[in-house]
């Protein structure tokens, strides 16, 4: 046989193996049709996401209410109180969690630095990232802590590099962020040069998609089993309002759902159906909700309240998840999009307690999220796991570069009491009644109440007012939330002794590194200073000042927003202050650029600057140490001599 002929011959053969395919399909087809079945559909892609929010740094184990979960029963008599949390055993438990899945990604909702404690912050928190790059962190949002240092210092986040002040902490150079921050409401305003930052590539490229020059990458797609599932990251719109003025004064923060949608169509554009949003803004669910909060089923949004309803209710029936975090709130929640369709909404509350695990199917066909597959369920990290070795060797090696300088004894109180955050609650509003306007649900003789006043914000005013009498300071103010612990009268683990305050425990107090400012203000726009410690509209609509000694004042409860203050009743060493008078007023740097919404101190004019309010009050403490707390009644916990006094 000819090769012509050996070509033809093995042709026929295709043919006739082609033609008796045919006819195989063709019966399969009528059988199929005879009985009635239709081909099975291709088996969905099963997915895990493993979410967390508001990490602050957290590589040491948080202590005290920063340790505890919500609705977690009372211990046995004898018995210590359950303990959550801390990077060693957020680790464990992601690793644990992921055991068996196939497809799983883990990600976060903002506020992952910032805040933190002085194992991370003393650092800048360059522990904190190199922490969550080991717990194989994927990508997360922008939260508001994130511009605590101002653009510059985020992007050394993401990108690397050392700081120009004080340097490499390690031999090698800080590499940097391994998972990616998304901020899809963070723009450039016109006019702002943008340079590339060191160690980046190609950044910038992402400039012409619908959300304009954002500073770190609006959306980050992942492929799952050749599906395309795609994340937006945001944070809050009122950042700029939480942070220092300076370090943003070249960025917009803009409309959450505007944003969102934008980046949505962008994706949809790219083939992508699939669409989660991490987004730092929460909600509040129902004071004492325990942290498994069940609020599930198409009409329960209403069992959660705060910004993060509307938000979600407004977000582009395209995005499938919206994972939340900004109020330190565990909820898992169903609220319907703009078609109708339920959506999950969850939180984790903080300080690494909880991680919610969700699991949903992709389809095969349609590239989209089942709706009907997705479930969520908020996961607490105990400490009764084995703790991560990796984790392990990042806290032991940080925590040996801190020690020499968080040890080191910079004060001393008595043993009257303890400076807390908040007490006095009863004497406002009554026993084991929280005041009813103030959404953190905090429980009668909390340590973390930002809506009264507390002893601990009156000494650090006190300690401003002195430390910047030079400047002709009269009145020193404190806002609450820069306030992020007690001061105990035990010692720490740190071995200084009761009584004893350590840098480290000063730190923890204040860890944000503002400076103080001296401006001059009116006795009006003192009055609207105070006012403006009750606003409706704002997350915390309640945040009550610590005030410097000899100044006093009333303001009423049940007073309409707006007119809780009684003029007459502002004083200054015993005399009323005059509206038309001027007065040297002493905040840090956050409340003088109107951060919180105290937009009257940025009206202050003649402002002299001051020192980096922690390096101020550790000296004041040297200077004035043994400080005592005989402002509160130990019995009662009431204010005994409180310089606001609260009127029906």
């Amino acid at each position: 046989m000819s090769s012509h002929q050996r070509h033809r011959h093995r042709a026929s053969r295709r043919v006739r193996r082609a033609l008796l395919g045919l006819v195989a399909a063709g019966t399969a087809i009528a059988a199929a049709s005879a009985t009635g079945s239709a081909v099975a559909a291709p088996s969905p892609v099963d997915l895990q996401i493993l979410s967390f929010n508001d990490y602050h740094g957290q590589v040491d184990l948080p202590s005290g209410g920063n340790a505890t979960l919500p609705g977690v029963g009372a211990p046995a008599p004898g018995e210590p109180v359950p303990q959550f949390g801390g990077a060693q055993y957020l680790a464990t438990t992601l690793k644990t969690l992921r055991a068996g899945k196939k497809n799983t990604l883990t990600v976060a909702a903002g506020d992952l630095i910032g805040a933190s404690p002085i194992v991370s912050g003393l650092f800048h928190d360059e522990p904190s990232i190199e922490s969550l790059n080991a717990m194989r962190l994927d990508v997360s949002s922008v939260g508001n802590h994130e511009f605590d240092e101002g653009v510059t210092e985020l992007l050394r986040m993401q990108y690397g590099g050392c700081r120009a002040d004080s340097g490499c902490y390690l031999p090698n150079k800080f590499p940097g962020a391994r998972f990616g921050y998304l901020a899809a409401n963070v723009v450039y305003n016109n006019g702002v040069k943008v340079k590339a930052p060191a160690g980046s590539r190609n950044y910038g490229d992402w400039f012409k998609s619908r959300t304009g020059r954002t500073v770190l990458p609006p959306t980050w797609v992942k492929e799952i089993d050749d599906i395309k599932v795609g994340f937006i990251g945001m944070t809050l719109e009122s950042t700029s309002e939480l942070v220092a003025q300076a370090g943003v004064k070249d960025v917009t923060f803009k409309d959450e759902v505007v944003s969102a949608n934008l980046a949505a169509a962008d994706l949809a554009q790219r083939g992508v159906r699939a669409i989660v949003v991490l987004i730092h803004e929460g909600g509040l669910p129902p004071s004492g909700a325990a942290y498994n909060f069940p609020c599930t089923g198409e009409n329960t949004g209403s069992s959660i309240s705060g910004p993060i309803v509307d938000i979600a209710k407004g977000l582009d029936a395209r995005i499938d998840m919206v994972i939340s975090g900004h109020t330190h709130q565990p909820y898992t929640c169903v609220i319907p999009d703009p078609a109708g369709k339920p959506r999950w909404v969850t939180s984790a509350y903080a300080f690494g307690r909880l991680v919610t695990e969700s699991n949903l199917q992709l389809d095969r066909r349609t590239k989209d999220v089942i709706r009907s597959s997705v479930t969520a369920v908020n996961r607490p990290v105990a400490r009764t796991v084995a703790p991560d070795p990796q984790q392990t060797s990042i806290l032991t090696k940080w925590q040996a570069l801190a020690a020499p300088i968080a040890n080191r004894a910079v004060g001393s109180m008595t043993a009257t009491d303890d400076f807390t955050r908040a007490f006095g609650i009863t004497r406002a509003f009554g026993p084991a009644t929280p005041p009813a306007n103030d959404p953190n649900g905090t429980p009668t003789f909390s340590t973390d109440n930002r809506a009264e006043e507390s002893a601990l914000g009156d000494l650090i005013a006190d300690a401003q007012l002195d430390r910047t009498a030079a400047n002709g300071a009269q009145i020193a103010f404190m806002n609450s939330g820069g306030i992020r612990a007690d001061l105990s009268y035990a010692g720490s683990a740190a071995g200084e002794g009761d009584g004893n305050i350590t840098y480290g425990e000063a730190f923890l107090v204040q860890p944000f590194s503002n400076s103080l400012v001296t401006l001059t203000l009116t006795g009006a726009q003192i009055e609207q200073a105070l006012e403006q410690q009750f606003i409706a509209t704002r997350s915390r609509p309640i945040l009550i000042n610590g005030v410097s000694r000899g100044f006093a004042y009333t303001y009423s409860a049940s007073a309409p927003f707006g007119d809780k203050i009684d003029p007459a009743s502002i004083t200054l060493n015993g005399t009323v202050i005059d509206p038309a008078a001027s007065y040297r007023v002493t905040v840090n740097n956050f409340l003088a650029d109107g951060g919180d919404g105290f937009a009257a101190f940025r009206s202050g004019t003649n402002r002299v600057g001051g020192g980096i309010d922690l390096d101020e009050f550790v000296a004041w403490l040297g200077a004035n140490s043994p400080v005592t707390s005989l402002a509160v009644n130990p019995t009662t916990r009431d204010l005994m001599s409180p310089r606001i006094t609260i009127a029906p």
